[in-house]
């Protein structure tokens, strides 16, 4: 879910909200109503109830959606306003900007289709490994090893949040190790990434 008016704030920086359990379409839709840019990171999810069987659409970051603004031009006071928000992820100077590559990143995965749910946890290091063929060709990240499925993990730092993407064994290939930052390049952009990898 993407605000439409998001393309006169297209050079604001990207900054994570913190929303109540189970509201982020209803703060998303709050913030659609007073104009904030935002963007929240659904899924479809197969439910079965006792009778029937239905898709939903679920949040990929559960407590989160991610909004663009100025802080230095505009006041965080609306925002705070609209039901459903607790807070903007911040420090002791204020809201922390998100860089956004990760989300493009994350945009990327949805755009394409791919299949991809929230991952239990947030991975940031170990082997190197990029994605060769399909529509992620190029993405480069973290691999580590589990049960017997490929999967890419592509995490926010400043939430500390991850979600799973999974790929074929054979669209994967190791590559040399580089510590901390993985820069990748896309089309129009050069990307930050940390993406992860089980086998």
């Amino acid at each position: 879910m993407i605000c439409e008016m998001e393309d006169a704030f297209i050079y604001a920086p990207w900054f994570a909200a913190i929303v109540r359990s189970r509201q982020e379409k209803i703060a998303a839709a709050g913030l659609n109503a007073i104009g904030v840019p935002n963007f929240l990171p659904l899924t479809p999810e197969l439910r079965q109830w006792s009778d029937r069987k239905q898709v939903v659409t679920l949040p990929l970051f559960p407590g989160y959606l991610f909004i663009r603004m100025n802080p230095l031009k505009d006041s965080t006071l609306p925002i705070l306003k609209v039901p459903g928000v607790v807070g903007l992820v911040r420090n002791n100077t204020g809201p922390l900007p998100i860089p956004a590559n990760e989300i493009n990143d994350i945009r990327r995965v949805l755009a394409e289709g791919m299949r991809c749910s929230p991952h239990p946890f947030f991975l940031k290091e170990g082997d190197r490994a990029r994605i060769v063929r399909g529509a992620l060709a190029g993405l480069e990240g973290t691999l580590v090893r589990l049960n017997s499925e490929t999967r890419f993990v592509i995490s926010i730092e400043m939430i500390q949040r991850s979600i799973v993407v999974n790929v074929s064994q054979q669209d994967v290939e190791p590559v040399a190790y580089f510590p901390a930052a993985i820069v990748v390049s896309t089309p129009g952009s050069i990307n930050r990434v940390k993406v992860c990898a089980t086998l």
